[in-house]
């Protein structure tokens, strides 16, 4: 695994001061800042838009801007630029990998599709361009169950989450699984008997939980969504005031910043010590400065696989999405 530098703490002054260059800078080169739920706060916050890879791609896709400069993993920034092959897409720090992604090799998919000869590939949103270009359709959390649905084939191939999979797998019962066996360790590391611990001591909050997470986890919380979906979620338990949130600890500033008046608390009972991944948080405010600067860490990818790729994103953006 990759030794990750976490980035130097700046004052808020320093943040004020750097985030207006960013900005200023941004207007000069016609770039677009997009930011993923799970980045530092101060990336967040100096992003046009934040949200989670779905929403961040379609954002991505639409956009007219010169440059894209993706705030968030790899993977995301490939996928934007998949879907903008005429446009710069820049990743500002080229450590902020993704150990999901990096579980799932185009040799092992190949291997899991010769075990599996009449399944169809439908492949997790966090996956190297290979693994999308290998596949029939990408999902995201926010729109797997139907995308599962939307596939003509009864024998689904599931890659590269086991927990997601496995969750999709109870969503549409008709259909016949086989699912790779990756995962996030930032979200499987997580037990029900944290999240218990945790309730304990808040009994009336609301448990909403990343479908990332292991079965058991899953079992115990009154919402299952994507990251985006998590802020509707809120809306929806407007009388609650204490949310327990089961996810990378970066969605905490998110949810703060659009419901003050409610508590959220991370599900593992640490201020982000456990639930944290530091490929996400690797990203920090001086490197988006310079990658608007010197646009540097373009993200280059062979027209093959780009082409490949982008039919496999294409079917999944043609399918609604869950709220």
């Amino acid at each position: 695994m990759t030794l990750l530098q976490a980035p130097p703490l700046l004052s808020p002054e320093e943040i004020a001061k750097l985030s207006e260059k960013i900005r200023r800078l941004a207007r000069e080169k016609n770039a677009i800042l997009l930011a993923h739920n799970y980045q530092n706060a101060e990336v967040q916050d100096v992003a046009d838009v934040v949200g989670d890879s779905l929403g961040l791609c379609l954002e991505a896709k639409k956009t007219n801007a010169s440059l894209i400069i993706f705030c968030g993993v790899h993977f995301m920034a490939e996928t934007a630029k998949i879907l903008n092959p005429d446009r710069k897409v820049l990743l500002p720090n080229a450590a902020a990998g993704c150990a999901l992604a990096n579980s799932i090799s185009p040799e092992s998919l190949d291997d899991w599709m010769e075990r599996y000869p009449d399944y169809t590939v439908v492949t997790y949103i966090n996956s190297s361009a290979e693994i999308k270009a290998m596949s029939y359709i990408c999902c995201t959390s926010a729109n797997a169950r139907k995308v599962v649905q939307s596939v003509p084939s009864d024998k689904i191939l599931f890659t590269p989450d086991r927990n997601l999979g496995n969750w999709v797998k109870k969503q549409v019962p008709e259909k016949t699984f086989a699912i790779y066996d990756g995962d996030c360790p930032t979200h499987d590391f997580l037990r029900s008997a944290d999240v218990k611990k945790v309730k304990e001591s808040l009994p009336d909050a609301v448990i909403i939980a990343h479908p990332e997470c292991r079965e058991d986890v899953l079992a115990i919380a009154d919402e299952v969504c994507s990251t985006t979906a998590m802020l509707s979620r809120v809306e929806k338990h407007r009388d609650a005031k204490t949310f327990i949130i089961a996810t990378e600890s970066g969605m905490i500033h998110q949810l703060k910043k659009r419901f003050p008046d409610k508590e959220f608390v991370l599900a593992d009972g640490c201020i982000g010590c456990r639930l944290h991944c530091p490929y996400m948080k690797v990203t920090s405010l001086m490197d988006v400065y310079h990658a608007l600067k010197d646009e540097v860490y373009e993200i280059k990818l062979s027209e093959q696989i780009m082409n490949d790729a982008r039919l496999a994103l294409e079917r999944m953006l043609a399918v609604p999405r869950d709220n």
